[in-house]
């Protein structure tokens, strides 16, 4: 089942994004249920925020991931959704 995961970045967390960019990528890859993914990007063209497409047995798994990743233990996110997603095109 897929799940989108959207986060947004504190403000001016950019640097703390940064410092832990090798930690989330070692994860999502050691993980192996993320379809695809990629960063939010504001009106500088910065990162800002993430979008996951996770590929997990229930929510419940999903949460766990999105608990567990290293952004999230390090408290980027100034907020975060999780939701059940379907993929029509592509």
């Amino acid at each position: 089942m897929r799940f989108a995961l959207m986060t947004q970045d504190k403000p001016g967390a950019l640097q703390l994004r940064m410092d832990t960019r090798t930690a989330h990528l070692d994860y999502v890859a050691q993980t192996g249920v993320v379809e695809m993914a990629g960063p939010l990007l504001d009106d500088a063209g910065q990162m800002c925020g993430s979008l996951i497409i996770l590929d997990v047995a229930d929510a419940q798994a999903a949460a766990d991931w999105a608990a567990n990743d290293p952004y999230a233990k390090a408290g980027l996110f100034a907020s975060t959704t999780l939701s059940a997603w379907k993929k029509v095109i592509g």
